[in-house]
């Protein structure tokens, strides 16, 4: 039996989702849990992988196990074995051939900024930017960001994993509530750093160390400059994985 979860987690405290030889990841925590339920070791397999640091609020992982009481006493019984810091929030049957990682067919992130001073409480959740920013050249470069295009220029490249740089990114769109800002993006995929990379270069932008004549020559170019920053995994967040309906 196939089973499709879906989970939150604070990423402060691990050193990103995937399981290592010699740090702690999210998998290992939730393989630990399912072991002691099911009495029997557990493999599970994520949607991506998140860097240290990185926070998730809809993270999903499948695995094959035969429990026979439900996906609500599942995600419960998780739930009593998992430190605070990891929620299971649900647990589903899946049909056979679900995959967590290769039937996704879009993610959705967003990246926190506060500017000016940071709430202690939130030092490991948000980036504080101290210079003012300028949102109407930030939502100009975003617009031009939009759609399908090779985004090999906002990879910070990863020497182990091959794959096609050419993605669509369907959602940059930022919202902000007084010093507090949040920039959501949604894509078919994502590369190595992409994401925080995209809202550095807003960023930059934003504090007019780049303008949007600069951002298009590098995304038509494919080659990476210095000035693309990528920023501090605390600020971001595994928002939602799509998968095609049914």
């Amino acid at each position: 039996m196939r089973w499709k979860c879906i989970c939150s987690y604070d990423g402060s405290s691990f050193h990103g989702w995937q399981s290592q030889a010699n740090a702690r990841g999210v998998q290992d925590e939730i393989e630990e849990g399912l072991a002691s339920i099911l009495k029997k070791p557990v493999r599970i397999h994520g949607s991506g992988r998140t860097d240290t640091g990185v926070h998730a609020l809809g993270q999903v992982f499948h695995f094959d196990a035969d429990w026979r009481h439900g996906g609500g006493r599942l995600a419960a019984a998780l739930r009593r074995r998992l430190p605070t810091s990891i929620l299971v929030k649900s647990a589903v049957v899946a049909s056979p051939g679900f995959h967590a990682r290769f039937d996704a067919v879009g993610k959705r992130y967003h990246y926190r900024i506060v500017v000016g001073a940071v709430e202690p409480h939130e030092v490991a959740t948000c980036l504080a930017v101290r210079a003012p920013l300028s949102l109407d050249l930030m939502e100009e470069t975003a617009r031009m960001l939009l759609g399908r295009h090779d985004f090999a220029a906002f990879s910070a490249g990863n020497g182990d994993v091959i794959e096609d740089t050419t993605k669509d990114l369907r959602l940059l769109r930022m919202t902000r509530r007084g010093r507090r800002m949040k920039i959501t993006l949604e894509a078919s995929g994502f590369l190595y750093h992409m994401a925080r990379s995209l809202v550095g270069v807003l960023l930059s932008v934003g504090m007019k160390r780049l303008d949007p004549d600069d951002v298009r020559r590098v995304l038509e170019s494919g080659n990476r400059i210095p000035k693309i920053e990528t920023t501090p995994a605390r600020g971001l967040f595994l928002e939602k994985v799509f998968y095609p309906r049914k």
